[in-house]
């Protein structure tokens, strides 16, 4: 077990690891295992082959322990410096009487056991016993008392319910997409304003340049030699009818 601990750790200080899996090393007690993880939150010993939980060190943060697949038959007093422990699975051990589990009507936080294949489960009334025993359990072997089969742990319930308060709508009634809505349309409009603004500058501009080219072809008729000469024969065959007349 020592030689998986310190595989386990990767160079890290015990007071800096938070989970530890000890799954399958052989061992049949705690060693290797300090008090110096004592901000460790979640351990696993799962098929270790322990018989006993002496040696278990002082881990005041400990709220998740799995001891499922072991030898334990006794000896729960001495997880009672684990005191903020939550979840405790004991399936698959050697547990033949409640007494046993006598140890754990002082987990105060204590929400979840499993107890899974030991003999104590065979005793008569065995549910309501322990559910007497621990008044803050919530789940035994995955079911609540009213035998409602638990899918969610209370951490998972909170996660959803804080959640659907995330996609509630603001104080005033709207959600942020309609403010995001308000915002491109907005945004759109603009665009459009520019766009008129520009095709009446460009419309204007057209016409002024109409008006010029104009201007241009009048002068330029005005300055025109053949024009000029129409104009002068005009002119004399229309003093020639007037001379005759008089």
């Amino acid at each position: 077990m020592e030689k998986r601990i310190e595989l386990e750790r990767r160079g890290k200080n015990p007071e800096d690891i938070k989970e530890l899996n000890l799954d399958n090393c052989r061992s049949t007690t705690i060693v290797g295992l300090t008090d110096e993880f004592c901000n460790l939150e979640s351990l696993s010993l799962i098929n270790v082959g322990l018989t006993s939980l002496k040696g278990f060190p002082k881990l005041p943060n400990l709220k998740k322990l799995e001891l499922s697949d072991n030898r334990i038959n006794n000896g729960l007093n001495l997880l009672c410096t684990s005191a903020k422990l939550t979840s405790l699975n004991l399936s698959g051990n050697k547990i033949k009487d409640l007494d046993t589990l006598e140890p754990l009507k002082e987990f105060k936080h204590l929400r979840t056991l499993d107890l899974f294949n030991n003999e104590a489960t065979s005793i008569e009334n065995y549910r309501d016993k322990i559910f007497k025993m621990i008044p803050n359990l919530k789940f035994l072997d995955g079911y609540d008392a009213e035998d409602c089969e638990g899918e969610l742990s209370e951490l998972d319930s909170e996660e959803e319910v804080n959640g659907n308060d995330d996609d509630s709508d603001d104080d005033d009634g709207t959600s942020d997409d309609d403010d995001d809505g308000v915002g491109l349309n907005a945004v759109y409009q603009e665009n459009l304003d520019d766009l008129s603004d520009e095709e009446d500058y460009e419309a204007g501009e057209e016409e002024e340049e109409d008006e010029d080219a104009i201007e241009e072809e009048e002068e330029e008729d005005a300055d025109s030699p053949s024009k000029a000469h129409i104009r002068g024969k005009k002119r004399k065959h229309e003093d020639g009818e007037a001379a005759e007349n008089n």
